[in-house]
């Protein structure tokens, strides 16, 4: 069974960076696709950004393109969430998720909250 925990969240000003790290636990995610998604107070869930096994392909939203990059280490088995210029609308928790198949996620982590303000 995989664990994950997000991390690196916190209170920032606009055009501050930051960075989230995923850990896993339980056992190697190393052979799954892996996902960021972001869910602000009173919406829906939404996706952020995706990156592949071996980390050669990664998918960014384009609400995000530009500014917020993904990748992973497999011999750590942790997954990364480089944020710059955040904006005010970046506010949101922030999880982890591994990618089963295409459109399906699993093993979501608790989330790390990000807040920016303006």
């Amino acid at each position: 069974q995989v664990q994950l925990a997000e991390s690196g969240g916190g209170l920032v000003q606009a055009g501050d960076s930051l960075r989230l790290s995923c850990t896993a636990s339980g056992r190697s995610f190393s052979h799954y696709g892996m996902v960021w998604f972001r869910q602000a107070a009173g919406k829906a869930r939404e996706f952020v950004a995706f990156i592949n096994q071996d980390g050669s392909i990664t998918t960014i939203d384009p609400s995000v393109k530009g500014r917020f990059t993904t990748a992973r280490d497999n011999a750590e088995n942790a997954l990364y969430l480089q944020m710059n210029d955040l904006k005010p609308e970046d506010t949101a928790v922030y999880y982890c998720a591994v990618e089963l198949r295409p459109g399906v996620f699993d093993y979501w982590g608790q989330g790390t909250q990000v807040t920016v303000s303006s």
